[in-house]
């Protein structure tokens, strides 16, 4: 599976930065892995409702930009469906079986993702009814596509 995490800022502390790196390299064996950063919009704590649909709306339109033709998208979002490890598994065996062989996810911003970016999705995904920060979210999700993978060819790691 070509799989693209597509995510808004940079990462800016150096232990997630090498975490990340760490499971982008162990997923480098089971098929091809990008991380695309789009632009982190300003968003102060003292927004209105209508300047955070905006800030959303802005990123949205960044995250979608990078998304790729034919690819099945994945956004990450808190009502998405909850999967545990071994469903996330079948799910990416299943897309593959069906000839799916590109899957962009995406990973909102601080105040998440629009509505445009969420309809956009094939699929929404939760992993939490909790709130993570989007930098420690990559790793997170790096971390279950490995252990997908792994689940997926039979090899220990999972347990």
């Amino acid at each position: 599976m070509d799989i693209r995490v597509i995510t808004v800022g940079k990462v800016k502390e150096r232990y997630l930065r090498e975490g990340i790196a760490e499971y982008a390299k162990r997923l480098g064996r089971y098929g091809r892995i990008d991380i695309v950063e789009a632009r982190e919009e300003s968003a102060p704590e003292s927004l209105s409702d209508k300047e955070m649909d905006q800030v959303k709306t802005r990123e949205g339109s960044s995250l979608l930009k990078l998304c790729r033709p034919g690819a099945c998208r994945v956004a990450l979002a808190i009502e998405g469906d909850r999967l545990s490890s071994e469903e996330l598994a079948r799910y990416i065996q299943d897309l593959e079986t069906g000839g799916v062989s590109r899957m962009d996810m995406i990973i909102g911003g601080s105040l998440g993702l629009s509505q445009e970016t969420l309809d956009s999705a094939d699929r929404r995904l939760s992993f939490s009814p909790m709130t993570f920060p989007h930098q420690l979210m990559r790793l997170i999700l790096l971390e279950q596509l490995y252990r997908a993978a792994k689940i997926n060819r039979g090899e220990t790691y999972h347990k």
